[in-house]
Formats: C-alpha cells, structure tokens, sequence
C-alpha cells in the first residue's frame, strides 16, 4: 500500500537493471491502469537522432549521461509510467525529480537471472563508467537502485504481469 507522503504520486517511474523488464512491465502496467507510457532510453534517442548504442559510441559515456539527466528532468508527465534506462540512478539531481514527481519502482532481477537474459551488451547502450564486468555494474548499482526506490518488487520467477499486478497491489494506483 502507498504510504501517506506518497499518496500524491500519479506516475510510477520503473528503475533497475538492464534486462529487468522495465520496458516490458511498463507497457503492461500502462496499459492496466490506462496510463501513458514513456520509455526515458527512447527519448535520449530521440534528442539525439539516432541509437541509443550509437549514442554512447560517438558520444561516450559522460556525454550519454548528460543527455540521460536532461531526459530525465524535462520528464513533466501525469498518469505515466516512465520506464527509465538502468543507468538513470547515476543522476542524483535526475533520480531525486523522478522521487518527486513518481513512484519509484525498483524491478529487482537476481544477477544470475539478468545474465542469462542479458547476452547482447556490446549492443544494448549499457553505460559502465569503470569498464567493468557485468556483475560488479550489477553491485554498484544495487545500492543506488536500493537508495532511490520507493517500493522494491521482487521479479524472480514472475511474469511481467504477476509483476504488475503485484506494483498494482501494493498500492501504485
């Protein structure tokens, strides 16, 4: 259920790792409560006019940061469901608007499980500052997903919509 300080929220902003399901559960989740959808790694792709991979290639990565938190602040939606790219919580000013205006919903995937759904990492636009190994991106980022959510849904062994309805049941309506 929704707390009473965040009854006011009518978005929900999903966050977590590449190859949680973010976009997925956010066209469904959208599509239940008749709410917008808006997909944050499609927008950085939009302003740039091209790829999201092709957007950190030619850019880098501090530059697809910059754009990331542009996005990511400009977002002045209502009845939305944002669906933001897994490295939306590097952007403390970015993440602390989406607190505000949304209710954050951290899809928390096991590592073991986004490795077996995550095989196309040179292509998918993942940000990784240090150039590390995807299970050590997976521990940094625990933390800032863990810091930024408002509710945390457990995703192993659900379907999508066994994740919404549990995001819905827990009061994100």
């Amino acid at each position: 259920m929704i707390s009473p300080e965040n009854s006011h929220f009518t978005n929900i902003a999903l966050i977590g790792m590449e190859g949680a399901g973010k976009s997925t559960v956010g066209h469904l989740l959208a599509d239940r409560l008749g709410f917008r959808f808006i997909d944050t790694d499609d927008m950085i792709a939009e302003s740039a006019g091209t790829g999201l991979q092709n957007v950190l290639d030619n850019y880098g990565q501090q530059q697809f940061q910059v754009l990331e938190e542009q996005v990511l602040l400009s977002i002045d939606a209502v009845r939305s469901v944002i669906a933001t790219g897994g490295s939306a919580v590097y952007s403390r000013t970015g993440m602390e608007h989406l607190q505000t205006i949304a209710l954050v919903v951290w899809l928390d995937v096991p590592l073991p499980e986004l490795e077996a759904r995550v095989n196309n990492l040179d292509s998918r636009g993942l940000v990784n500052p240090d150039g590390t190994s995807f299970a050590r991106l997976y521990r940094q980022r625990f933390e800032l997903y863990r810091q930024y959510a408002h509710l945390r849904i457990p995703c192993l062994d659900k379907s999508p919509s066994q994740v919404v309805r549990e995001i819905i049941e827990q009061g994100a309506t």
